[in-house]
Order: structure tokens, then sequence, then C-alpha cells
């Protein structure tokens, strides 16, 4: 009886890295100036008070503080804010 093992397909194996997107800090926590608040695509989330964007549309934080999130009534958007620890 003629064995061979079964081959396996040399079209497989490739996908793209992960790109780890998404929120890093969430409403409520306390974050450092520099500090990343945004990992995104696009401006899903926009820069509100003390709040920098990067040219990846990455948010971060201009000031040490607290990280808080507002819906804009009128257009519908989402911002993000930094209230200042000396401010509280």
């Amino acid at each position: 009886m003629a064995h061979k093992k079964a081959g396996g397909s040399s079209r497989n194996g490739r996908d793209s890295q992960a790109k780890r997107l998404g929120v890093k800090v969430y409403g409520g926590e306390v974050i450092r100036a520099g500090g990343i608040i945004v990992r995104q695509r696009g401006t899903l989330i926009h820069p509100g008070v003390n709040v920098g964007v990067g040219k990846d549309h990455t948010l971060l934080a201009l000031v040490d503080g607290k990280v808080t999130f507002a819906t804009n009534g009128s257009l519908g958007h989402k911002f993000a804010n930094v209230v200042p620890a000396d401010a509280r």
C-alpha cells in the first residue's frame, strides 16, 4: 500500500499585521500629556478641548488630566476632551 503525506497548500499564510486600533484610555481615566487616547482610521472621534490629532488621526492628550467623551448635538460628532488636572 503506497503512503504519501498530504501536501500542504502553498497558497496559505499571508495576512496583514493587526494594527491595534481602538480606544486606549476611556472616559473618567487620568492621562498624562502626550498620552494616546484613541488610535483610529479617519476621524470617527474628533479632537476636542486639550486634545491633539496626529497625521494618522490618532488622538492624544495635550495636558495632564481626565479624559471625557461628548457628542455634539447639532452635528452628531463624537469628541474626546481632556479636563486639566488643576481645573478640578
